[in-house]
């Protein structure tokens, strides 16, 4: 309610303005009377004042802004037609009339919402594409990932791999397997020792005594 009585005097203080303001009888463009308009630019019928909406012009190219409560004070010719209009609301237009005989005119515009999605704007550092694509193209690129790749070698690596200590999981698997060999050797199983059934030239040799009557029982 503050806000609102606040808005309110404001406005009726340039009312009381507008209306003591004496203007000269200069007359211009072809004697049109000049005018001084005042308002206020409102959120719709809310009276809270939109700040920073544009009052101006079009045909005579001059306007103004509204302040931080909404208000606005400009200078028109009678038949002038002045478009009010701020970021998220639809433009309004108003004509002041070209009979009009007094030297202010006041007005109340009550602005609608739009919900109207902007065009979306990419700012470039470049005038042009060609000038973007000849700085992407004199772009050098570092090396160093490069650098780095080459001198991995595969013998750099098996250096390193030797050299690594064992951490405690790789020392608690090679325990495991140690543990493992002396298991399987006590059972008759040597883990390092060849299978024989496994061995060609073995079977080779087998096949050549039966042939020969090796394992014939000799009388």
């Amino acid at each position: 309610m503050g806000r609102r009585w606040r808005l309110l005097f404001t406005f009726s203080a340039l009312l009381f303005f507008s209306w003591g303001f004496s203007l000269s009888t200069t007359h211009a463009q072809g004697g049109k009377k000049v005018i001084q308009l005042t308002g206020v630019v409102a959120a719709g019928d809310s009276l809270l004042g939109i700040p920073g909406a544009s009052v101006y012009v079009p045909k005579a190219g001059r306007g103004t802004t509204t302040n931080e409560y909404g208000f606005f004070s400009l200078p028109v010719l009678a038949g002038d037609s002045v478009v009010i209009s701020s970021l998220g609301f639809a433009k309004q237009s108003i004509i002041i009339p070209a009979n009009f005989e007094k030297q202010s005119y006041s007005v109340i515009i009550e602005m609608l919402e739009d919900p109207t999605v902007l065009a979306e704007i990419k700012v470039f550092p470049y005038a042009t594409f060609r000038e973007f694509t000849q700085a992407v193209m004199a772009i050098k690129l570092p090396s160093q990932d490069v650098d780095q790749q080459t001198a991995m070698s595969s013998q750099i690596l098996a250096q390193m791999y030797k050299n690594t200590p064992m951490d405690g999981n790789a020392n608690h698997q090679n325990y495991m397997n140690l543990q493992n060999q002396q298991m399987l050797r006590r059972g008759g199983y040597n883990p390092g020792a060849t299978n024989p059934l496994l061995n060609p030239v073995a079977w080779y040799q087998v096949i050549q005594a039966i042939k020969r009557g090796d394992f014939k029982k000799k009388e």
